[in-house]
Formats: C-alpha cells, structure tokens, sequence
C-alpha cells in the first residue's frame, strides 16, 4: 500500500491486540449509529434531506434552506462512510491475521455488508416519508449488527462456552429471545409515539400507551429469566456475566420509566435507545459463553467470561 507503513502493518501483518482493537471500533461504531440515528428522528431531522441518495434533488449536500434538520440528517448519513472506513478495516485485518479462522472472516464479511445495507434501508425510509415499519428495520439491523460485533469481540479473544447445567443453557436461550421481543416491541412503541422523525410523518396508528404496557409486560418477563438464570448459576464462573445483563436490563427499565412519565424527553429517549444497544451487547456476550457449542476444551480459558 505505501502511503502510511504503520498503517500499512496494522492491516497487513496485525497483531492480536490491533484486530481486537478494529473489533471493539466496530461494535462502538454500530451502537454510535443507533445514537446518531435516534437523534435524527428525535429532533425531527428525518426529512432534513427530503431525497436520497442526494441530500436535494439538486446536490449530495444539505443548503441552507435546509438549516439545522439537514445538517443533523447529512451528518448521519456521513456517518455511514465512518462505518464503512471501520468495517472494511476490520475485514481486512481479520482476513490477514495469523490466527483467523473462516468463522471469523464470514463473520466480518456480513458485518461489511451491513453497512451498505442499512445506506439502503435509510434510502427507502427517506423515500417512503419515513414510514414507521421500515424506520424499525433501521434500528433493528443496527441491533443485529451490534450483536454480530460482540460475537468477532468474543471469538477473536478466545472465550468459548463454559459448562453449565442444561436448565441455564434452555433458560439464557428464552432470555435472548426475549431481548429480541423486546427490542422489537420497543420499535413498534416508538412508531406509535411523537418521535416520528418529523412533524407530518403518520404513526403507526397503534395506542401508544397499550403498547407501552405491553412493552413494559415483555420487560418484566426477561428480568424474571434473568433473576431465575442468575439463581441456577449462582456460585458459577458465568454468573458475573448474567449480574452484568441484570444491571443493564434495570437501568433501562428506570429510563423507559423516566421517559414514559416525562413525556419523552429526547435527552432521555437518546439514553434508553444507547441503553438497548448495551443490553443486546451483553446479552451476545452471555448467549456466547453458555449457549454456543464448545470449540475448545481450555476451560480455564473459557472461564474468564465471569
């Protein structure tokens, strides 16, 4: 390549800690994006550039016409070429590490192709006037790419599943389905509220607060698992692991409270939205350590999941 050596070595010859390095830039940089993203619609951006994939009609970029909703939108499309820079990054050095494995290069090859593909669902909620079931998918794709960074963190370290009683192996994978439901409750939540992302967009014509109850229902449900699995590990290696989920499922159960009987505020939606983007980070990382296959017997190594 030439341009920059250090570069140029990072890519070509990386060392273990530079691939955990670009694994760790590309779960931050999905989870920025759920922020970026949210913050568009919260402040009524969604429209900023009413075209796509042109800013206008006439230009790639906002005018002033456009003021602070355009730059807010343009900004996060630009995000998209930050994203692409890291995902590509991250591709090539775990194509050229010494310890890869075709796990680890499939796994980095979607995570890539992630990123034109959220590009393309953003362009068809542009072009749709930002309906609320595709706005969904744009958020939910950024989950599953979030959750797919958390697996390359997990596997370039070398953590495997840890033995567990079968009871907590059935018990996490109904906790991780549960995320999913949840997550997902909470984007029809969202499509049913005022964030529409702008202010003649229509809502998904569902009662906001009947489907708030019902999202709150589903929360209860996975606290519950989560209290249960942390009683059947008690004591065990991977229960440091499921006290972090505990933690973060709280904390999000206080904000979505917060913002409920507050009215929403975006300072606080931005918060619970950040939030869900954590909780499906160590929720992946639970799912790995007790519910994916063994690779390896280093159980010793497998234990430092805790």
């Amino acid at each position: 390549m030439g341009v920059n050596p250090a570069l140029d070595k990072a890519l070509l010859t990386p060392t273990d800690t530079a691939v955990r390095r670009w694994t760790w830039a590309s779960l931050v940089a999905n989870a920025t994006l759920v922020l970026t993203g949210g913050l568009v619609r919260l402040t009524g951006s969604g429209l900023g550039c009413p075209t796509w994939p042109k800013c206008t009609p006439e230009s790639f970029t906002p005018h002033r016409e456009l003021g602070i909703n355009g730059v807010i939108e343009f900004g996060n499309r630009v995000l998209t070429y930050v994203l692409t820079a890291i995902a590509v990054g991250t591709l090539v050095a775990i194509w050229r590490w010494a310890a890869t494995t075709p796990f680890r290069r499939r796994l980095a090859v979607v995570l890539a192709l992630g990123i034109p593909l959220q590009a393309v669902i953003g362009g068809i909620t542009v072009l749709t006037d930002l309906n609320p079931w595709i706005v969904s998918l744009h958020l939910l794709l950024s989950m599953l790419l979030v959750a797919g960074s958390m697996v390359l963190i997990m596997d370039v370290r070398g953590l495997q599943r840890v033995d567990v009683p079968p009871a907590a192996v059935m018990i996490a994978g109904a906790l991780g389905a549960m995320v999913a439901v949840v997550v997902y409750l909470g984007t029809v939540v969202t499509g049913s509220g005022p964030h529409a992302g702008d202010a003649e967009v229509p809502r998904n014509g569902l009662n906001p607060q009947v489907m708030s109850h019902i999202h709150a229902g589903a929360v209860y449900l996975l606290i519950g698992l989560t209290v249960l699995l942390l009683v059947v590990l008690r004591n065990h290696a991977a229960a440091g692991a499921v006290r972090l989920v505990l933690a973060v499922e709280l904390a999000q159960g206080v904000i979505g409270f917060v913002q409920y009987f507050t009215d929403l505020p975006v300072a606080i939606v931005a918060a619970h939205l950040v939030g869900a983007a954590v909780l499906v980070a160590v929720t992946t990382r639970l799912l790995v350590a007790v519910v994916v296959p063994v690779h390896s017997a280093d159980a010793q190594r497998s234990a430092s999941i805790a």
